[in-house]
């Protein structure tokens, strides 16, 4: 295999399309959204975790290109699709994007051809909507080109574990297209795993994240109950870490998000609902999920009326946008539920995220403002939303009159009667 491609140049497709060019192919990535395509030409990354100097080297090496014209794919010797997944607001899954990069490769896919779907998805979707599609065309699976699922296992702002050392996931329609996928995929990721089917491969990804999904929800859980009883769930689930074996700490925090934990147990919850089973787990887990930014602002009311103040005409300054620490990216966030609910209680309400310039999302028009002395000395209530590493909290709490801190980002400061934690 030489010519090589990517279809949706997102958090997962731009990674990939840059391992693929580190690893010695020429690879093409493929997007209808015109700015990316432009931006990757001119060298330049739109991904936090990818810097400019990564995609300017590869694209003058003539590694690395990007266009929207889709007939690259008649000269390709495999495809990865890597196109967003949402759901609709009925929590049904939304694969039109997938069905959408399939209609393209449809009327160009040719003998030896190997296609790669890595967007997360039911359990069936490969098999089920991807295969019959592709067989249209009159050329067999297993037999004249290969399709295989690998679910991305992207983690945006992990420095430890990027796209190349994480252990990568493959699951064939038949065993041949399994090992054609797996040798492909083994030039680019230092450590192969294959599964028996593309079936297993879409139920390990949706496995992986209802798991963080449903100990999110457990823990968050415990945090409200361990505030009934008048205990630190911080202390609590620190001193339950000390046990060697048998648990594994999660922490409380204002809800979820990003594009996976938040929507991909959906997924699952939703094939289920077809095979008449009602998944409790995930959706117990979602509902104490999606309920936590309402516990964050009944604290930040509760502290507030302790002081005698009203939330209504209240200046409160929201620290962080960001859904987690160290990341440009505000995709299902807490903080856009916080933001919106404070606004509707009368608040008057700023943001400060290093990382998020400005915010439009619904009814939300905010541009970020610095986090001074002098905008926390303003603040009737500051809320710690998202951790970032580049944030001084020694001074948040000094120079707050009060602190609504979600993430426990103030352990270890001086912090009792003006930090309140969940």
């Amino acid at each position: 295999m030489k010519n090589v491609g990517v279809i949706g140049l997102g958090y997962v497709g731009l990674p990939l399309l840059v391992e693929l060019g580190n690893a010695g192919f020429e690879a093409h990535g493929m997007d209808v959204d015109e700015r990316k395509i432009a931006s990757i030409r001119k060298g330049k990354s739109y991904i936090g975790d990818i810097p400019d100097k990564k995609v300017a080297h590869l694209v003058k090496a003539g590694k690395v290109s990007a266009t929207s014209d889709f007939d690259v794919l008649k000269d390709l010797d495999a495809v990865s699709i890597c196109v967003p997944t949402p759901l609709r607001k009925t929590r049904d899954p939304d694969i039109s994007y997938i069905v959408s990069a399939v209609e393209e490769i449809v009327p160009r896919v040719h003998k030896g051809m190997l296609v790669i779907l890595e967007s997360t998805t039911y359990p069936g979707t490969t098999d089920e909507l991807v295969l019959p599609e592709l067989e249209r065309s009159g050329l067999k699976a297993g037999k004249d080109f290969f399709l295989a699922f690998s679910p991305e296992r992207v983690d945006p702002g992990n420095a430890v574990y990027q796209t190349r050392n994480t252990p990568k996931i493959v699951g064939g329609v038949t065993a041949k297209c399994t090992k054609v996928a797996a040798d492909y995929y083994g030039k680019v990721f230092d450590n192969m795993v294959t599964v028996s089917s593309a079936r297993c491969a879409e139920m390990v990804k949706l496995l992986e994240n209802t798991f963080r999904s449903v100990n999110i929800g457990l823990v968050n859980e415990m945090a409200i109950m361990c505030e009934r009883l008048g205990l630190d769930v911080y202390e609590v689930i620190d001193a339950a870490a000390t046990k060697p074996f048998g648990f594994m700490p999660f922490y409380p925090g204002p809800g979820l998000g990003g594009h996976c934990i938040p929507i991909d147990p959906h997924y699952l919850s939703w094939k289920l609902r077809t095979l008449n089973y009602y998944a409790k787990f995930i959706e117990l887990a979602a509902e104490i999920n999606g309920n936590m930014p309402s516990h964050v602002v009944s604290k930040v009311v509760g502290a507030l009326n302790d002081q005698g103040k009203s939330v209504r005409s209240s200046k409160i300054v929201v620290v962080g946008a960001a859904y987690k620490k160290d990341v440009g990216d505000v995709r299902e966030s807490p903080a856009l539920d916080i933001l919106h609910q404070l606004i509707e209680k009368g608040a008057v309400v700023c943001y400060s995220d290093p990382h998020i310039p400005e915010i439009s999302e619904g009814a939300i028009r905010l541009k970020a403002v610095p986090l001074t002395k002098k905008l926390l000395n303003g603040a009737d209530c500051v809320v710690i939303v998202t951790n970032h590493s580049t944030y001084d909290y020694r001074m948040i709490v000094r120079e707050s009159k009060l602190v609504v801190d979600t993430r426990n980002a103030t352990k270890g400061l001086a912090r009792k009667g003006k930090v309140i934690t969940l």
